[in-house]
């Protein structure tokens, strides 16, 4: 019991050259929050492990050969770390240049804030992925090439294959959140995984089996996590194609599941009078933003 009582010691350590005292144990992340730092993301879930694979939130420390992780890497009494260098500028900017030319970032949400804070031109290593819609989907599962250079890697058509969810994997940053949601870290189904390697690495199904065949239970926490879009609502899918996706014009509802008793609370996306998806906080203390597959997309019989 005293273990358990016994009070969190405190780091101090330096951020652009501020000081600034957080718990022992939290991350460099956590120190550029609390002094207002805002550092880039794409893989970082506050409610996931960190994956260390996107890259674009690294910093610059003393004494150290290689740009650290902010996401993941812990704080150090006495680290001096700076989060915009020259350096750290060049290899975000050079992250977000090889990720816009081979990934269609166009529903991600960050993206357009963080190619402009950096400078970022995509162009210089081809032509830019091309949006969901315009892409020949006869391109799938191979590499383009484009005057030599390739454009865009493991492109698939996107899979609409059950009422619930839209698969766009041409989308797809690799950052592993939506496996971990679907596994030991959140749902404990393991319908997804990584498959293959290098450029023809992917999100599958189990021997690619499709997603109705699969072990997928559609609680949808994937679609909860996913940063770029790649997993999206149909329901969302299909206003975005039709240009009728408006998400200025939106509002949200907080209320609680009425399924059962376990009282998870639901964020009500709204559109002219109509929900259009639901999520769930990723702060609230019961659900973490994960749901079932009725709070998450059991709002038909609610639509006028």
């Amino acid at each position: 019991m005293s273990e358990l009582l016994a009070p969190r010691r405190m780091v101090e350590l330096e951020v652009d050259g501020e000081p600034v005292r957080v718990f022992e144990g939290a991350t460099i992340l956590d120190a550029c929050l609390k002094v207002g730092i805002d550092t880039p993301t794409l893989c970082y879930g506050e409610t996931l492990r960190p994956a260390n694979v996107c890259r674009v939130c690294v910093v610059e420390l003393e004494g150290a050969r290689v740009l650290a992780p902010a996401c993941s890497r812990k704080v150090e009494a006495g680290m001096k770390v700076r989060t915009d260098s020259e350096r750290v500028r060049v290899s975000r900017r050079l992250v977000l240049e090889l990720l816009a030319s081979s990934v269609d970032l166009s529903t991600t949400p960050a993206a357009p804030e963080y190619l402009d804070r950096y400078e970022a031109a995509p162009e210089r290593f081809g032509p830019p992925a091309a949006p969901s819609d315009e892409r020949d989907t006869a391109r799938a599962g191979r590499h383009v090439v484009t005057d030599g250079r390739t454009a865009a890697t493991v492109h698939q058509p996107v899979k609409v294959d059950n009422e619930l969810y839209v698969r766009d994997y041409a989308k797809c940053i690799l950052c592993y959140k939506c496996v971990d949601a679907c596994g030991e870290e959140h749902q404990n189904t393991f319908a997804i995984h990584v498959a293959g390697r290098g450029f023809d690495a992917r999100i599958s199904t189990e021997l690619d089996t499709p997603l109705p065949e699969s072990a997928c239970v559609y609680c949808g926490n994937c679609i909860g996590v996913c940063p770029t879009g790649a997993l999206m609502f149909r329901s969302e899918y299909e206003l975005r194609a039709g240009g009728n996706w408006r998400e200025d014009d939106q509002t949200v509802t907080e209320t609680t599941c009425p399924y059962c008793g376990v009282g998870c609370s639901l964020e009500l996306h709204v559109q002219d009078n109509a929900i259009v998806k639901v999520t769930s906080p990723a702060d609230h203390d019961v659900t973490l933003g994960n749901l079932c597959v009725k709070g998450r997309f059991g709002f038909e019989h609610v639509r006028p």
